[in-house]
C-alpha cells in the first residue's frame, strides 16, 4: 500500500512538473503560432522590389500600399507603412510545491518589441518603379 501511494505521488510530481514551460519555449510557441505570409518585411523589399517593376509586381510581392498619392509631375508614390508590437510573457509556478509543502515557487520573464517600416516607392510616367527607398526601427 506504502508503495502505490508512494507511485501516486511520484506520477502526479511528474505530471505537474511536465507542464511547465521555459520562457523560451513558450516564445517559441508563440512565434510559431504567427502567421508569417502577408507580413511586409525589410527582407521582401529588399529582396523582392527592383528598378522598372511595373506595380501589379509590386502588389504581388508587398501586398496593397496604405497610401497612394502622386508627386508634383503627376506619377504615382506608394507609401507602405507598417507597425508592429511583439509582447511576450511567460511565468510558471511549482505546483508540487504548493501540494506537498505549502509554499510556492514561481517565476516570469517578459519582454515588449515594436518595430516600424516605411516603404515608398516611386513610380514613372509607364506606371514601372523609378525609384523606391525604406527605413526600419526596431525599439
Amino acid at each position: 500500500m506504502r508503495q502505490v501511494r508512494g507511485l501516486t505521488v511520484v506520477a502526479l510530481a511528474a505530471l505537474l512538473m511536465g507542464g511547465c514551460q521555459s520562457a523560451a519555449e513558450h516564445a517559441a510557441s508563440v512565434q510559431a503560432g504567427m502567421d508569417p505570409t502577408g507580413r511586409l518585411t525589410l527582407g521582401a523589399v529588399q529582396r523582392e522590389i527592383r528598378v522598372g517593376m511595373s506595380g501589379a509586381d509590386v502588389t504581388r510581392a508587398l501586398g496593397a500600399p496604405n497610401m497612394v498619392t502622386t508627386d508634383d509631375k503627376r506619377r504615382e508614390v506608394w507609401v507602405y507603412d507598417r507597425i508592429g508590437t511583439d509582447y511576450v510573457h511567460s511565468s510558471s509556478s511549482g505546483g508540487i510545491g504548493i501540494l506537498l509543502l505549502g509554499v510556492e515557487n514561481s517565476a516570469g520573464a517578459a519582454s515588449t518589441t515594436q518595430r516600424t517600416l516605411t516603404v515608398v516607392i516611386y513610380y514613372d510616367d509607364a506606371g514601372r518603379v523609378r525609384d523606391f527607398a525604406y527605413r526600419s526601427s526596431t525599439f
